[in-house]
């Protein structure tokens, strides 16, 4: 007996009525039923079956342990100037953040539960499209996977990373819409996607396999065409956009060359193919190394080997299509354009629609029996990650065990302890990378927190010793001249830090402070509470 499912509908300015009756499947293949076919500019219709709830309280099960965690890493630096950029890169997440930030002020469950809500959008989009593409059961072990594989655990977790999940959640629509042959619909929704993260311009690549795969209709590779020139201009923009912005972390400000990156990433795409199927080692800062040549080529043909085996399940949209298809949604982010991350787990996010769809293929013959455990394996590990990720500490704990030998995880744990613990935290790292800079300028830190400005002046002065061109440390070593009374000099040292970077604030406020006056700077992207600090007297 086929039970029945609640069906949402969203139908919006139709155009006009075709009486011709469709067959449509219902739960998941298990029947159908005729339905009045209409064609709208705009048209969703989506199906929650028990299979659907199941899989989405498996979910908040497995991550709904974030409303409960807080900032991380990057987080913060969404404070640090206006939310609101709407001509900016990416404004399409940047206006989720200023929402959340009109809504609940800065209160990191807000945040969270906007990641964990997106989440939940996807794999309900991703329930959808692949009712026309799979096998009803390959469909629900894919959907599981997607929805609860560790792999998504950085996604969900990591605020920061929410344009990764924008840019899935709008792909996934852009796919519903093409499975419902509304491509030009796919074409706006694929525009938009592009304004949440770039890192998802493969996917009309995507579309274009599927299309050669199910031998489509030739009217399908206009909108294709436009989207590829869409996904161009984007790529274009942001590499000019990388170049230009001091810190980017990518194209011309990354700390790896083109070659170097490219040559990395063989080895880090196989990283990813291992945790897929067997999934463990995830951690915030992988300690991923730059291989050597003949290292990273042979990766390259470890990869192209399987892609060739794979082209072999190519036709019908095979296992084979889907597991090439999630490559070509990983290679935006693990081919040649570089980035000071030389791997993220958090990039793994929307190429999961291939690979989980080619698990779901492969497996679609086994008996629930047996793949019911590993969807419970899969959210047990999930709420395990989550758990990793409810604190600073935790998090940064979790990646210093896994790299031992990073110096970034190290820097990141101190600053979430208290300064007494943060010291022997710096003291290991400094064992490992002696001529480090920042090490010796956390170090400071770590005293002057503790109210010992004399040892902080060493650190200070010795960090300035290993990067003198750095304004930081010349207004870290001033505010330490500053704690020890000693103001001109201190003085001194602010402004050689404007002189050197005139948009430091921490600079331009001790100078305030001072009563001094420091140099006009119009060109700063200062927060609003940055500028009220200035301003006050």
């Amino acid at each position: 007996m086929v039970k029945r499912n609640l069906r949402v509908r969203i139908h919006l300015i139709e155009v006009f009525r075709d009486p011709r009756n469709a067959r449509l499947p219902l739960n998941g293949g298990l029947g159908t039923r005729h339905e009045l076919r209409r064609r709208d500019f705009w048209h969703t219709e989506i199906i929650f079956s028990r299979q659907t709830y199941l899989l989405l309280f498996a979910a908040i099960i497995a991550f709904g342990g974030c409303l409960w965690g807080s900032f991380h890493f990057d987080d913060y630096s969404l404070f640090a100037s206006n939310l609101w950029r709407p001509f900016d890169i990416r404004p399409v997440t940047y206006l989720t953040f200023w929402l959340n930030e009109q809504m609940g002020g800065r209160n990191p469950a807000g945040y969270h539960a906007v990641n964990l809500l997106l989440h939940l959008i996807a794999i309900v989009l991703l329930w959808e499209a692949l009712g026309k593409l799979l096998p009803p059961q390959a469909r629900v072990i894919a959907t599981g996977i997607f929805a609860l594989h560790p792999f998504q655990a950085e996604t969900v977790n990591y605020v920061f990373a929410r344009s990764a999940l924008m840019a899935a959640v709008l792909c996934l629509a852009a796919l519903v819409g093409w499975t419902r042959e509304h491509p030009w619909q796919s074409v706006a929704w694929f525009a938009a996607a592009l304004l949440a993260k770039e890192e998802c311009a493969a996917f009309p690549v995507f579309l274009l396999l599927l299309w050669l795969a199910k031998r489509g209709d030739r009217k399908a590779l206009p909108p294709i065409a436009l989207m590829i020139v869409l996904a161009l201009a984007a790529g274009i923009r942001v590499m000019l956009v990388a170049r230009s912005t001091p810190g980017s972390g990518a194209g011309a400000q990354a700390t790896v060359s083109a070659s170097s990156y490219l040559v990395t990433q063989g080895v880090g795409i196989l990283r990813y193919l291992r945790m897929l199927i067997l999934p463990w080692g995830f951690t915030i800062d992988p300690d991923i190394r730059i291989p050597t040549l003949i290292a990273g080529a042979a990766a390259w043909a470890a990869v192209l080997i399987l892609a060739g085996v794979a082209a072999f399940r190519f036709k019908n949209a095979g296992a084979g299509f889907w597991f090439l298809a999630g490559l070509v949604l990983l290679l935006p982010s693990s081919s040649i354009f570089p980035a000071t991350d030389l791997a993220a787990d958090r990039r793994m996010y929307l190429p999961m629609i291939g690979f989980a769809a080619c698990v779901g293929l492969v497996m679609e013959r086994l008996r629930p029996a047996f793949f019911v455990p590993i969807l419970l394996v899969l959210a047990s590990l999930s709420f395990e990650r989550t758990l990793t990720w409810r604190t600073e500490e935790s998090l940064w704990t979790d990646a210093v065990d896994k790299a031992p030998q990073k110096i970034r995880p190290r820097i990141q744990l101190a600053r979430a302890v208290e300064p007494s613990r943060a010291i022997p935290i710096l003291e290991g790292a400094k064992e490992r990378a002696p001529n480090d800079a920042t090490i010796a300028s956390e170090e400071g830190r770590a005293y002057l927190n503790l109210g010992r400005p004399d040892q902080a002046l060493v650190q200070f002065g010795r960090a300035l010793a290993l990067a003198p061109h750095d304004a930081a440390n010349f207004n870290n070593r001033g505010a330490a001249l500053l704690a020890l009374g000693q103001r001109d000099v201190a003085r001194a040292d602010f402004e050689r830090a404007l002189a050197i970077d005139p948009c430091q604030f921490d600079a331009r406020l001790n100078l305030k402070h001072l009563g001094a006056v420091a140099p006009r700077a119009s060109q700063c992207r200062f927060s609003d509470e940055q500028r009220a600090a200035l301003a006050s007297n």
